[in-house]
């Protein structure tokens, strides 16, 4: 175990580590990331308390599993010029030479050799013969690993497979040396010269950097070993420099010093990962709440200049009613005087010539305005929904368009499908609007609150069973205008003895009906308004909710991880320091 060898620096170092990468693990489980992601970040941790890990990787006839056989002195290892390592190898000391099962593809090879004592070997499948499950493990252990031995043959060096190998695992930030092997069937040190830098040249493009190389012949070196000979090799072949680098210049205190820091470059791969992935779905749900916020100001607009236009609307019916005031008064100016006292005893005659020249066609034509305001406010409101339904549309295309952070989590699933619901949502609303009855249930409601108002000033008027029967013939019309205004001009033949009194009361009369209808129309006009927008928002909560949930949580989240790579910074420069 790491722990019996670790000072009390080591350990402290140790537990500040572990601590950090356990909660960077927590807020990775919340934040709904990838389990595998969960599962290298768990297996890192675990890894503090294992030995140092070296994992070999290569072609398989760059002879990997001949170079591993080098390093123990003995053959452990099958070789060949065909694919001899069809599964993983885990490298362990043990009493004796045995191997054994791990997984489907795995194995474990133990072995009585020292240097296993401290130091545990993974050979991997060779990078051009590799299936697809043995890639997935093969990549599995790379972030576990504390060394990588990348090994590319002599006469084929840097291959198109190993180059794409290499790309996969250079993200983890590993500490990678290159063994050049084979370096026997080359003709002389120009040769070998060449070599190296071909591959030092094309490393160097792929890393940014070219790291430790050794170019070495295992077959010579394992020959050598087992003739007792291990120094007698040719001076291209520095095996014993690649062996003296891994026992010596990483020694015990290096190796600690590698196995921690690992860890921590893996928390700050993750951190650094999703970080962008916050960074990504943080903008989505900016243009998100650009979104939301351009269908409340398309709201706030729609009621604004409802209003506004409603006023208008409203004058002329009200003019309406102006006007036949303007004929009332223009009318007892006429009839109710000395002269005409004969007319205004046939009260028929009298109300037949007011029916004709004050009333005449003045309730048609507010049933005509009204009616219209009725049009236009349902013809508003299918604008309003066809406004939003190409909001919505526009962000799902938008959308469709970008792929952010990993396809497939919750997140977008959950957001997709809001964005789906509440668009296929409006979308119905809008295809299956209708008009008509829109328009005949606002006239209902129109006609059953100003139906309110004619007969309470009926009652007032006192006129009993005359008014009911004015009231019922009017029930047809929408506003109900033609009751109240013949009711009142029915309450101006009670008493029409003098005129000033009858202007008066006509005045009152069309006051009150003016009154009542106008605040009946504004009313039910400020409902309607108030409705077709609670309908709307009520439709979009369920999205306006996510995207403000979801905020709120990548916000926090991303706080946190910004803490946890500054913590795992000052881990870094004290391991360093060590």
């Amino acid at each position: 175990m790491l722990s019996r060898v670790l000072t009390k620096e080591q350990q402290r170092a140790l537990a500040a580590e572990r601590d950090a990468l356990m909660r960077l693990q927590l807020a990775l489980a919340r934040f709904d990331s990838s389990a595998d992601d969960i599962q290298v970040l768990q297996r890192s941790i675990q890894q503090l308390d294992e030995l140092f890990l070296i994992v070999i990787v290569g072609e398989f006839n760059a002879g990997k599993s001949a170079f591993i056989n080098a390093l123990l002195g003995q053959r452990v290892l099958e070789e060949g010029v065909t694919p001899t390592t069809t599964r993983i190898h885990l490298i362990q000391h043990g009493t004796q030479l045995e191997l054994s099962t791990a997984g489907p593809a795995v194995s474990t090879l133990t072995a009585p050799v020292d240097l296993l004592e401290e130091i545990n070997f993974v050979d991997t499948p060779g990078t051009n013969a590799i299936s697809r499950e043995h890639e997935a493990i093969t990549l599995d252990y790379i972030p576990r690993s504390d060394l990588v031995l990348f090994v590319t043959s002599a006469d084929r060096p840097f291959t198109e497979t190993e180059r794409a190998f290499m790309e996969k695992i250079k993200n983890w930030g590993k500490k990678i040396v290159i063994v050049i092997n084979k370096v026997d069937i080359l003709g002389d040190s120009r040769d070998v010269q060449h070599v190296e830098s071909y591959v030092a040249e094309n490393v160097k493009r792929l890393l940014g950097f070219t790291p430790e190389t050794f170019s070495v012949s295992a077959k010579e070196a394992l020959k050598a070993k087992l003739n007792g000979n291990p120094v007698r090799l040719a001076a291209t072949n520095r095996f014993p420099d690649l062996e003296k680098y891994i026992l010596q210049t990483l020694d015990q205190r290096e190796r600690i010093r590698l196995k921690l820091l690992n860890p921590v470059g893996i928390g700050f791969r993750l951190v650094s990962k999703y970080e962008d992935v916050i960074g990504q779905r943080l903008e989505v749900l900016r243009e998100d709440r650009e979104t939301i916020g351009r269908v409340d100001r398309h709201l706030d607009e729609f009621q604004s200049d409802m209003a506004r236009e409603f006023r208008f609307r409203l004058a002329d019916v009200d003019n309406v009613l102006h006007d036949f005031e303007s004929r009332g008064v223009d009318f007892f100016d006429e009839h109710v005087r000395f002269a005409r006292f004969m007319d205004l005893i046939n009260k028929s005659r009298t109300k037949t010539a007011f029916e004709r020249e004050v009333i005449a066609d003045m309730p048609q034509v507010v049933e005509k305005r009204v009616s219209e305001v009725i049009d236009w406010m349902v013809s508003s409101d299918l604008r309003l929904w066809q406004t939003i339904v190409d909001e919505l549309r526009t962000r799902r295309s938008e959308q469709a368009e970008r792929v952010v952070g990993q396809t497939g989590t919750s997140f977008e699933q959950s957001r997709n499908r809001l964005l789906t619901t509440v668009g296929e949502a409006a979308q119905k609303a809008t295809a299956s609007f209708d008009r008509e009855g829109e328009a005949d249930r606002l006239a209902e409601d129109v006609q059953m609150a100003v139906a309110g108002t004619a007969l309470a000033e009926a009652g007032a008027v006192g006129l009993g069973t005359i008014v009911t029967a004015v009231a019922t013939s009017a029930a047809a019309d929408v506003t109900g205008i033609l009751a109240a205004s013949v009711i009142a001009a029915i309450g101006l033949f009670v008493i029409p003895n003098k005129r000033r009194t009858a202007k008066k009361d006509l005045s009152e009369k069309v006051t009150a009906v003016r009154r009542k209808l106008m605040k009946a129309l504004t009313d039910q006009f400020e409902r309607e308004t108030q409705r077709s927008v609670d309908r709307i928002r009520d439709s979009l909560s369920p999205y306006t909710r996510f995207v403000k949930g979801e905020t709120e949580r990548f916000e926090t989240t991303r706080k946190e991880l910004e803490s946890l790579g500054t913590e795992l910074q000052g881990i870094k420069t004290k391991i360093e320091g060590m």
